[in-house]
């Protein structure tokens, strides 16, 4: 159980968090786009089409800690606390 510990604090728990700061800054650029080229329809469909999918890629990285912590109670290792700490 500690490998798992270990694999999860270190490998995956960064990788967790690097993907929802990515989709969080996509959403913001989606943002910044639809609000900068407010009379352009065409850029704020793009603008649009950004903040859509930066909220697609906040949930999914949402989805994918739930399930992580499923999977980690389920083999009966303890949650590590950076996991718990950050999200």
């Amino acid at each position: 159980m500690n490998y798992i510990n270990k694999f999860t604090e270190q490998i995956v728990n960064p990788a967790i968090l690097f993907l929802f700061a990515l989709a969080l800054v996509y959403f913001l650029y989606g943002m910044v786009v639809f609000i900068k080229n407010a009379d352009d329809e065409k850029a704020r469909n793009e603008g649009k089409q950004n903040m859509i999918w930066g909220i697609v890629g906040l949930f999914i990285m949402v989805g994918v800690y739930g399930i992580l912590r499923i999977v980690i109670g389920t083999v009966g290792a303890s949650v590590p606390t950076t996991l718990q700490r950050h999200l």
